[in-house]
């Protein structure tokens, strides 16, 4: 198979995705998909009239027969969140949505690697995979790895220290009930609380802690309140993923993955730090937690079963 990537939605996500994967010479091929063929169509042409400026790419809207020879298929298609909604409110719609996009891909590809971006991105990967049938490690979605970006980010504004110094994870649910993992974080090398007697800007105390939490917990929908919509952070997130994948990185990433046991907890996607290649996610981590963290981020999963329970899948 070819580097070769379907964006299915070419909405505001999809697009932006595929113009991030273009720009970094990722991938061969960029095929969209879209129920609104001419909106594809456009997107492949805007993108098309920059190529002189990057690899070589093919890029071109089409239909679900493009599946075909994809190494991933990303899914960003369904209905977007809107002022006032959470990521769950959406969850019934867009799994219906799902049961649509799912089945035709498989029609046409068992091979692929399945990488869901849609909102509740952790329920509807664990939809993915029960209505693909494809092995675990080839479903994943994008997860936190967008919090953890916002985290790693706001915490190097604070210390004024570049945030690829920053070794930091948001885990559990892409939404409310997410876990910033504070036990696990670090800034080059050193444990966060040490840190801090370093950094000297007073950023240990629990307060401090709260203020960062909610930050990132709150970004998207400050974001869509003052413009509508996010998609140029999670675009690039999700051309991370690709790259990693492509390139079989072995990148540690906080995707959403279905958890067979991890941290006691079955039948169910959340996002953990996994080790991301070739052949998907190579490997879910199961780090020390703090036992409150540990605690929250049981939380998080019995939330995500109870909406699952809900569901007609």
């Amino acid at each position: 198979m070819k580097d070769k990537v379907v964006i299915i939605g070419a909405g505001f996500v999809g697009s932006t995705t595929a113009y991030a994967i273009m720009n970094w010479g990722l991938a061969s091929e960029i095929v969209l998909i879209d129920l609104n063929q001419e909106k594809a169509e456009g997107e492949a042409m805007d993108l098309n009239h920059g190529t002189a400026f990057v690899k070589p790419v093919k890029i071109k809207s089409g239909d679900y027969q493009e599946c075909r020879d994809a190494r991933i298929v990303i899914i960003t298609a369904g209905a977007n969140q809107k002022p006032g909604e959470t990521r769950l409110d959406l969850v019934k719609k867009n799994t219906e949505v799902f049961k649509r996009i799912v089945p035709e891909i498989i029609r046409y590809t068992d091979e692929t690697i399945l990488l869901v971006v849609t909102n509740p991105v952790d329920i509807l990967t664990y939809v993915t995979l029960r209505l693909s049938g494809l092995p675990v490690n080839r479903v994943l979605g994008s997860g936190t790895v967008l919090d953890t970006s916002r985290f790693r980010y706001l915490l190097s504004e604070h210390c004024g220290v570049n945030p690829r110094n920053i070794h930091a994870y948001i885990i559990g649910e892409h939404g409310d009930s997410e876990v910033a993992a504070w036990s696990l974080t670090n800034v080059a090398g050193v444990p966060f609380a040490r840190y801090c007697v370093v950094c000297g800007k007073e950023c240990g105390s629990e307060d401090f802690k709260e203020e960062i939490e909610e930050k990132v917990e709150n970004a998207a929908y400050e974001i869509i309140e003052k413009k509508g919509a996010t998609y140029y952070a999670v675009g690039l997130a999700v051309a991370r993923i690709v790259e990693s994948i492509f390139r079989d990185e072995h990148t540690i990433l906080t995707v959403s993955t279905i958890l067979e046991g991890q941290y006691g907890l079955k039948n169910i996607a959340l996002s953990l730090p996994c080790i991301v290649g070739a052949n998907g996610i190579e490997k879910v981590l199961t780090l020390e937690l703090a036992q409150e963290e540990e605690k929250a981020l049981k939380e998080s999963a019995g939330l995500l079963k109870e909406v699952i329970k809900g569901l007609n899948i």
